[in-house]
């Protein structure tokens, strides 16, 4: 699909499947294979799709289209690996992580081109990922020497009782398009820490941000072959690459980020493997704006907080909530400042609105806009698809049987509602079956505070917008938003394994 909307026919563009080459704008040329064992490999089939650009339609390479079989000898490797890296000193981990983050922090310029051309992130999005792997990395480089244990008091004399995390074996990495590099990389680094394997699939619209580009890193980086794996495939056929990971007894963990169906439908399924997985889902997010909020901050932070990326982040405000004191002219201010956001290429600094992921997306939107405005809703900006872009689109008076005020609506399109006071914002939130993050705008912190404890919900930020995170942090929803939390400071939790070990010091007397 091209800046008007039209498909581009594919170009035939040569070069060796040997792995992910790249020209001087860091764009991936001219094909990404699998990484599997530190080599690039060719995919089993022979199969390749095109890798396109969702705002000129360019295509930007071939890529190899995985299946099953791809994914199991990926596994293989990364089980081979497993006992040397787990036995890696502490020392040794640190290096290779903070070296990692040193080599994408040179490439820079070179990441942020390829974000936007792969992806359509903007460059303040871009730099926000930017930002956050780097910071992964180097607070990652500390957990190997987190303390891996405690000692535990026993009841029987002469045993010394202690708790002992180990590394399970092979994480299996599943990651989606939205913010590929940052995603990738949370789902990858932490395992991988901890002394465990990796077996990442990226998105069929990211190979190259959110896979094969950090296979190039951590090759760099010094990380021992098999390590760290990468399995792409062609769109449609997830399925494949998905259920051999999970049928596999050699993958231990399963940590997924994308909808929630899909979640549901892969939980299912490693249940009837008896596996793990941590899981983080959609999300309905509510932005609370209560009577005494400063107005000005207020649709500042509502701005940022709904339409970053083109609303194609998880934890993006999809309902903005206004206690009525405020609401006339809170709506006032903001659809008309919302109305303003540059759209259009990626590339231009000044953009603020891109391109949607792909022509399906952008009709979904379009579809579900539609939906509410027969059902009576109204729009206050936007509304009106200008492909490959959607326009940052403000909705108020949509009923509550509209699609897009149930379910997760992943674009630049909120919802804008009145309440009489913030409780009552609280309780429909409350009413979603989602409960990812929210934010409360007010000037009084305490009550703030007050209304976050109500929330269900993973994450709450008071006087602030709901698009936050930290590699440290617990990251994670609860009820349809996910299971589990991501995040550094937890991970052992996620990607360990409690052993019990007991010493004992002296002979025991037994009663036969």
């Amino acid at each position: 699909m091209n800046a008007s909307g039209r498909t581009t026919p594919s170009k035939q563009i040569g070069g060796s499947m040997a792995g992910a080459e790249r020209d001087g704008s860091g764009l991936p040329r001219p094909r990404i294979g699998h990484f599997i064992g530190g080599d690039w490999v060719e995919p089993g089939s022979g199969r390749t799709y095109p890798n396109l650009s969702p705002w000129s339609g360019e295509v930007l390479g071939e890529v190899a289209a995985g299946d099953g079989e791809d994914a199991e000898r990926a596994v293989a490797a990364a089980h081979e690996a497993f006992g040397g890296w787990a036995r890696t000193l502490p020392v040794e981990r640190q290096r290779i992580l903070l070296r990692a983050a040193d080599l994408l922090e040179g490439r820079r310029g070179e990441v942020l081109a390829a974000l936007a051309a792969e992806t359509g992130c903007g460059r303040q999005f871009g730099g926000v990922q930017l930002e956050f792997v780097l910071k992964l990395l180097r607070q990652a480089a500390h957990l190997a020497y987190r303390p891996a244990g405690e000692l535990l008091p026993s009841d029987t004399p002469g045993t010394q009782a202690m708790a002992v995390r180990r590394p399970v074996g092979v994480v299996a990495a599943i990651a989606p398009w939205n913010a590929s590099l940052a995603l990738a990389g949370r789902a990858s680094i932490g395992p991988l820490a901890l002394g465990n394997t990796v077996v990442l699939k990226p998105s069929e619209e990211s190979p190259y941000t959110g896979g094969a580009l950090w296979a190039e890193i951590l090759q760099e980086a010094g990380l021992p072959a098999g390590a760290f794996n990468v399995v792409t495939h062609a769109p449609g056929e997830a399925g494949a690459v998905a259920d051999a990971l999970l049928a596999s007894p050699l993958v231990k963990r399963i940590n997924f980020t994308g909808s929630t169906p899909t979640g549901r439908r892969l939980a299912e399924k490693a249940g009837r493997h008896l596996k793990r997985v941590v899981l983080q889902l959609s999300g309905q997010n509510p932005l609370i704006v209560a009577g005494d909020a400063d107005l000005e901050y207020a649709v500042n932070a509502a701005t940022y907080g709904a339409f970053v990326h083109q609303g194609q982040v998880c934890m993006c405000a999809r309902r903005i909530y206004v206690e009525r004191p405020l609401a006339e002219e809170f709506a006032e201010r903001f659809a008309a400042r919302v109305a303003a956001l540059p759209t259009g290429d990626p590339a231009d600094p000044a953009t603020v609105v891109g391109p949607v992921i792909n022509e399906w997306a952008l009709a979904l939107l379009d579809r579900r806009v539609k939906e509410a405005v027969g059902l009576g809703a109204r729009v206050l900006a936007g509304g009106v698809p200008a492909p490959p872009c959607y326009p940052a689109t403000v909705l108020t008076d949509v009923p509550d049987e509209a699609e897009i005020a149930q379910g997760e609506t992943f674009g630049p399109v909120v919802v804008l509602e009145t309440v009489d006071s913030a409780e009552e914002a609280v309780a429909r939130a409350n009413d979603s079956d989602f409960g990812l993050a929210a934010s409360i705008i007010t000037g009084d912190g305490r009550r703030g505070l007050r209304l976050a404890s109500a929330l269900d919900v993973g994450i709450v930020h008071v006087n602030d917008q709901p698009v936050n995170d930290e590699p440290h942090m617990p990251f994670g929803g609860v009820k349809d938003s996910g299971w589990g939390r991501f995040g550094l400071g937890f991970a052992a939790e996620e990607f360990c394994e409690l052993q019990w070990i007991t010493v004992r010091d002296q002979d025991r007397t037994f009663p036969f």
